[in-house]
């Protein structure tokens, strides 16, 4: 690994973790010639994952696009940064393990509303307001009512 100071290739490796959730390998370096040290990320190279969006155009999967609409939806919510990123690298791993190389973002939208319907229903509500393109108060009602719990016995 060449360090960022003086561009030497001599290293050695102080410290490895992994991070996460164990995908990647964080390796503490150290420079041999001018001692300075850096920190450097290790993973697998997967496939590119490409998105079908709903008009048929392809664009490449963000995993930062997909963090910042989470991120929109849980708002002044009391959901971590952490939480976020968990829920995130949740959902991408599940994508990568169900399609190959294209992923239809109908698909992203629903792993998202399942797993912030567990986490806070509020951000689920936002989110499904934009991913469901909410045009009126009822269709919020519809998915509030749908959060309620049924009594037993009542269908």
């Amino acid at each position: 690994m060449r360090c960022p100071r003086c561009g030497n290739l001599d290293d050695k490796v102080i410290d490895s973790r992994t991070a996460r959730n164990g995908d990647v390998i964080r390796r503490r370096r150290e420079c041999f010639r001018c001692g300075h040290r850096f920190t450097t990320y290790e993973e697998v190279v997967k496939n590119r994952l490409r998105v079908v969006k709903q008009d048929g155009r392809r664009e490449d999967f963000d995993r930062h696009k997909l963090v910042n609409g989470i991120q929109r939806a849980c708002e002044k919510r009391p959901v971590s940064q952490e939480q976020i990123e968990s829920l995130a690298d949740s959902v991408i791993s599940e994508l990568e393990s169900e399609y190959d190389r294209e992923i239809p973002s109908s698909a992203i939208g629903r792993k998202v509303m399942d797993k912030l319907k567990a986490l806070d229903e509020v951000a689920y509500v936002r989110f499904a307001s934009v991913y469901r393109q909410f045009t009126d108060v009822s269709q919020f009602l519809a998915a509030i009512q749908g959060l309620i719990p049924k009594p037993e016995g009542k269908e």
